[in-house]
This record gives C-alpha cells, structure tokens and sequence, in this order.
C-alpha cells in the first residue's frame, strides 16, 4: 500500500517522476548472477554466508549496527602474488599487501554499486584500514573477514591464524559486502583443512608467536609485525614524548627506524614480518614445488627469510625475546613498548 503524501510532497518533481514510473521491490538475488558480478569486477572467488549463520553470531550486532536490516555476505577472495610475499625485500611484499587491499576495496565497490542499482541495500567495509578507530584498543573492524570466509566455504583457519584457500592457499587477500537481501544459495564450510601442519609458519616467526601446538602469541605478534601500525606507533610517539632532546631522542630511535615510521605513515602501515604467509606451501595452485623438493622449497623459501638480517621488537623479558635470542642469535633486537594500555611491559 503507497503511504498517501502530503500534497506539497506530492508535487514535488522528483516525487512525481518517481510515481510515474514501474516500480519493482527488489527479490531474492540470483547467486549465479551475483558470482558473475563479484568476477567481472575484479575478485577472483566469491562465497556466500547468512548474517543469521549461528556460527557468525558474534559477528550480528556489529553488522546490524552498520546496515540495519542486514541478511547476506559475500566473501570476497583476492589473489596475492606469491614471490612478492615471500621477497626479504619488505617493500616488495609490502606493495603487494597495500595493491591487493586496493584491487579488493575496488572490487567491492563495483560490486555494492551494481547491487544498490538494482535496488538492494548494500554496504563494504573496507577490507583493510580505515577501521572504527573510536573504538580502540577494542574491536574497530565492522565485520570480521575471516568467520565470515570459513562459513563462505573460502576456506579454513591455518595454524598461523590466516585463511587458507583450498586453490589459492593463504596467498589471499579478504573482503566482506554485506547486504540486506537473501542470496538464492549459500555456502558451506569446507569439509577438509587445507592446511598441511607442516609447522613452517612455526620455523618462520622470528618472534615465536605461533607455537608448535597450536597456541597463539598475539602480543608477540602485534609487537613485532605491526610495529608501525597503533601500538608501535604510540610507543613511537611516546619515545619522542620521554627523550629529554633530539639527540636523546636519536640515541633511542635510529635514522633507519624513523625513515620507515615516516614511511608507513606518508604511505600506508607496512609489515616487519608476514613470513607465516610468506613459507605457507598449503593450496592446490602453490604446493607442487613443495611436494617436488621439500628441501629445495625450504632452502629457497623459508631459509632466506630466517638468515635475513633485520631488528626484532620485543617486551623485554618476554618469551618473544627469549625465542630470538635462542633462535635468531643474528638478528639484533630491541626492547619496545606494546603501545596498548596495560601492556607496556
């Protein structure tokens, strides 16, 4: 039934145009049709989850708070290049994070635009920054990619922490659109774990944040890898707060550390590490130089990045610190703050 209007409203040309023309509600949306959109605007899988999925239940008042009404997701998969990720050359794996984080926000704005053409209310949040910084330290993403890319079928959770795409392996970049219409199919979780347990993410880290049985250190992580992302940055900037001049500021800080905060923040927040991703050998398109020549795989792949020469950032006293020292004796490291409240020490 059309709500009766107030006769100003009414005649109002937009209003008039409007009501002239066929109108159609938007229906269910085709998942054949929907895929062929994801792939012609640049992804390179897609799957398809309901917001209701009670596997995704944390995820509801998140997603509901940023599209009221929401129904659907679509998980949107980016391939990476592989050898970029795996360079010792930072900034060449760097610009392959910060290209394929541009490739996916380009693609799920293509594809959001064509779904609010059709009539649909739609949303993508961004598959890397910004985030909800009001938020932090708590939770500043709108909706987690990698839930929402296992209920998807994209893939399931390594021991590293990162989805492993059955095809691609974790040589992957995620994006969420979500979407307040139903998908006439969704996806299912994979039957299978693509993941070998090879424990070459375990040999990689240089800070021991992933551990032979399973467990996860995420300060030690945080500290090291995202040293010029929110917490490294503040401890950064509390550095600078606490020298008592620039040259005690340059005693604490080396010009090749200030060139690189300066970077990531002229540029976009680069990575120290990222080698989990890096030696990860799991997927159909990545795994047969491993399978050929393990040996050979590791002497090319993972060998490289244990040998490189570079700082590791640490709490001081901390089993980050003692699992460099013991197994990275070459690579130099240096005590730092967490940057996050409570965690400095």
């Amino acid at each position: 039934m059309v709500q009766k209007l107030p006769p100003r409203l009414a005649a109002h040309p937009t209003v008039r145009a409007v009501q002239e023309r066929p109108s159609q509600p938007p229906g269910v949306i085709d998942a054949d049709w929907l895929r062929t959109v994801c792939r012609e605007a640049g992804v390179d899988d897609v799957g398809f989850a309901r917001v209701d999925n009670p596997a995704l239940a944390s995820e509801v008042e998140h997603v509901e708070a940023a599209l009221p009404g929401a129904v659907s997701y679509l998980s949107l998969v980016v391939k990476m290049n592989r050898d970029n990720v795996r360079s010792t050359a930072r900034s060449v794996a760097n610009q392959e994070f910060h290209r394929s984080g541009e490739i996916m926000n380009e693609a799920a704005h293509r594809v959001t635009r064509v779904l609010q053409d059709a009539g649909h209310r739609v949303i993508n949040p961004s598959a890397t920054f910004p985030m909800e910084m009001d938020r932090y330290p708590g939770r500043i993403w709108v909706v987690a990619h990698k839930p929402v890319a296992v209920a998807a079928g994209m893939g399931v959770m390594g021991i590293h922490r990162n989805v492993i795409h059955p095809r691609f392996g974790n040589f992957i970049l995620l994006g969420t659109i979500v979407v307040g219409s139903e998908i006439t199919e969704y996806g299912a979780p994979l039957d299978y774990s693509p993941c070998l347990e090879c424990k070459l993410c375990v040999a990689a880290c240089p800070v021991g944040a992933i551990k032979k049985n399973g467990e996860f250190d995420f300060i030690a992580c945080s500290v090291h890898n995202y040293r010029e992302f929110m917490g490294g940055f503040t401890d950064w900037v509390q550095t600078v707060a606490d020298s008592a001049d620039g040259e005690d500021f340059r005693s604490r800080v080396s010009d090749s550390e200030n060139a690189s905060m300066w970077q990531s923040l002229s540029f976009k927040a680069n990575y120290k590490a990222a080698y989990c991703l890096a030696v990860c050998p799991a997927g159909e398109e990545v795994i047969e130089p491993y399978l050929d020549d393990r040996k050979a795989f590791m002497e090319v792949v993972l060998k490289p990045l244990q040998e490189k020469q570079e700082t590791l950032y640490v709490l001081p006293g901390s089993a980050a610190e003692e699992h460099a020292l013991k197994r990275f004796p070459h690579k130099p490291v240096k005590h730092v703050g967490s940057g996050i409240r409570g965690v400095r020490e």
